[in-house]
């Protein structure tokens, strides 16, 4: 199974949902007792959220106004071992990695090595004509108009990633630079390439450096399921296996997902909800880059009509006003959500491929919208 992100159609549809259930709450933080009971509740639901969806196995981190406030595991990292999940389980983030990369690439911009207005071509070589004109900032936010690497049936099986980089290459764009949102991961790769040349390292070495160290993300790595990470927990879906059985659709099954090293940009991170806590409190106080950066590469970049895209700089902005609502989401089984106003952080990863916690994510995060003790805000 080759890697499977998060489709343009599908993340517009889980967006205009997410905002749909998350413009209806007034986010403030909590007084003592009433953290308490939205933790409480949160376990809850969390549980109940689990069986209806049936989830094998699953993590959750709060962070309320810069402090962990609710790190939990429950159900089981491997069901055909009986191997429950710990806080310390891994689990990939796929299509939640790129914020990371974005802010990779606000770093080098920062650091004057990139500009991320500048066009691509500045920082890389053997490009198609009709690539070069492509600024970086356009990678970031899907709206670069090139062909997805990983779109057509075949295009990587049983080839060599320089074979498949050769043979996106040869593709036709499918928009001009700045005309629409179309997202897809030859973006991201070719990113990686942009971090690998303008910092000397690798992609996967600069951010253990540059983001990893500093936020204390010492299990964090980068691999895909055919990789034997330590403590990953196994991926499970409840999709059809193409047979002929009739019930396949509720039988579980191990889920194969294949990353590209050169596609770890746009979703190799194997992380855990604790970990991906401490770097979402390093990048709000300002230890990965400068808060004032912060407002910047949330933006969502402006298409050439003057509308809005659906990203920013390495983002999915699943609200602007009025409380901004910032996410990473992937694989349909893992994402966090950041409230940037309200002081707020939600983290869920699963191992099911059709959990998708960015749907219930907005319910969790209103159980810690300000309320009267006992009293849930409506």
């Amino acid at each position: 199974m080759t890697f499977m992100p998060t489709t343009h159609h599908s993340l517009t549809g889980l967006i205009a949902a997410f905002i749909g259930g998350c413009l209806l709450a007034v986010f403030a933080p909590a007084g003592a007792a009433g953290l308490d009971e939205a933790n409480a509740m949160t376990r809850q639901f969390v549980q109940k959220t689990m069986q209806e969806r049936r989830i094998p196995g699953l993590q959750i981190a709060v962070i309320q106004d810069g402090q962990l406030v609710l790190s939990e595991s429950y159900g089981l990292a491997s069901v055909e071992n009986q191997v429950p999940a710990t806080n310390t389980t891994l689990f990939p983030l796929n299509s939640g990695t790129k914020p990371v990369t974005g802010v990779a690439m606000a770093q080098l911009a920062q650091a004057g090595l990139v500009d991320l207005n500048a066009p691509i071509s500045r920082y890389l070589d053997d490009l198609p004509a009709t690539w070069r004109a492509i600024r970086v900032r356009q990678l970031l936010a899907h709206t670069s108009g090139l062909p997805d690497i990983v779109e057509e049936p075949g295009l990587m099986a049983g080839s060599t990633e320089a074979g498949m980089w050769k043979a996106v290459k040869a593709r036709p764009v499918e928009a001009q630079p700045g005309e629409r949102f179309a997202y897809n991961q030859t973006n991201y790769g070719l990113l990686a390439q942009i971090i690998a040349k303008q910092t000397g390292m690798p992609y996967e070495q600069y951010v253990a450096q540059r983001q990893f160290a500093v936020a204390d993300m010492r299990a964090s790595t980068f691999g895909d399921s055919y990789d034997p990470v330590p403590h990953a927990a196994t991926i499970y879906s409840y999709f059809p296996r193409r047979t002929l059985a009739a019930n396949d659709a509720n039988r579980l099954s191990r889920w194969l997902y294949e990353i590209p090293y050169s596609l770890n940009a746009g979703g190799g991170l194997l992380t855990t909800a604790n970990e991906m806590a401490r770097w979402i409190m390093a990048l709000t106080s300002g230890r990965l880059m400068p808060m004032s950066q912060l407002d910047g590469m949330w933006a969502p970049e402006k298409l050439n009509g003057g509308a809005s895209g659906d990203w920013s700089a390495g983002w999915p902005v699943l609200a602007v006003a009025p409380h901004r609502q910032v996410a990473g989401i992937g694989g349909n089984r893992s994402a966090f959500v950041i409230y940037p106003d309200d002081g707020l952080a939600i983290v869920v990863l699963t191992n099911l491929v059709g959990g998708n916690p960015e749907r219930f994510i907005p319910q969790i995060a209103e159980l810690y919208s300000k309320r009267l003790p006992g009293q849930l805000a409506h």
